[in-house]
């Protein structure tokens, strides 16, 4: 990747109907040209947003099963059955939502009998998972032309928002895209136990911008120069005294005297 090449367009906020172009070998936006139902599926005619080429992509929707999990939230275990589509891949350590709770996978069993770190749904006899209260973010990486995988656990109330700074082992990134599942977004905020995967990329200048008034932090904030999730406090000054200082105080001339 060349200098300069990441821009950041502050007035797109979603990258509409998001798939891969193998011309730019990368997810971009497209236009969809033609649609065209087949079965409970369908082939969509689209153009590339960013080179303008034009293919087919095809949608199938994978066949449902019923997937048995056993959740355990402390000394209590209950069976539940639900249904997933049997080509979503489960991992160990994976986070998921189910009853207004957050679960982690612990074991997978397959339906051949050993037990394995990942596996697709369609594969596995039962998955074993425990509450947890912590949720674990993937994350890609990008630094010029290198990019790296990791993971960061987190809160489950944690929020992130696209397009936002955030501090990572001690160095400052960009939160260029957050993908979902339903989508990739460029300025949206979302939920950790929503996030299928980030897309943090090293910004041109890492160091935080320090606002001098509260007009500029209010501004500065608009525009994610506060990083992640910023709290935007009035300075302790203009608190104190009432005086906003982006308005301009009168006062009333006497009048002399006769």
């Amino acid at each position: 990747m060349s200098e300069g090449e990441d821009v950041f367009d502050d007035e797109e906020e979603v990258m509409d109907n998001a798939t891969h172009c193998p011309v730019c070998d990368d997810m971009t936006g497209h236009a969809i040209l033609k649609e065209r139902k087949v079965g409970d599926g369908a082939d969509f005619k689209v153009r590339c947003d960013d080179c303008g080429h034009v293919h087919t992509v095809q949608f199938r929707p994978p066949p449902a099963v019923n997937l048995p999990f056993i959740l355990s939230d402390g000394p209590h275990s209950e069976r539940v059955v639900l249904v997933v589509d049997a080509d979503e891949e489960f991992y160990v350590n994976d986070v998921f939502e189910e009853q207004e709770k957050l679960w982690t996978v612990n074991q997978i069993e397959l339906k051949s009998g050993p037990r394995v770190p990942n596996a697709v749904a369609g594969d596995i006899a039962s998955i074993n998972a425990l509450r947890t209260d912590m949720v674990r973010v993937k994350m890609t990486l990008t630094r010029g032309e290198d990019s790296f995988a990791d993971v960061l656990i987190v809160p489950q109330e944690t929020t992130f928002t696209a397009s936002h700074l955030m501090e990572h082992e001690g160095e400052t990134w960009r939160i260029r895209a957050i993908h979902t599942g339903a989508g990739r977004t460029l300025r949206g905020t979302v939920r950790a136990p929503d996030i299928k995967r980030m897309y943090l990329h090293e910004p041109p200048n890492p160091e935080h911008f320090a606002p001098r008034t509260p007009r500029e932090r209010r501004q500065a904030w608009k525009e994610g120069k506060l990083g992640f999730n910023p709290n935007p406090i009035r300075p302790k000054e203009h608190v104190k005294s009432g005086v906003n200082p982006n308005k301009s105080s009168k006062r009333k001339k006497k009048k002399p005297r006769k």
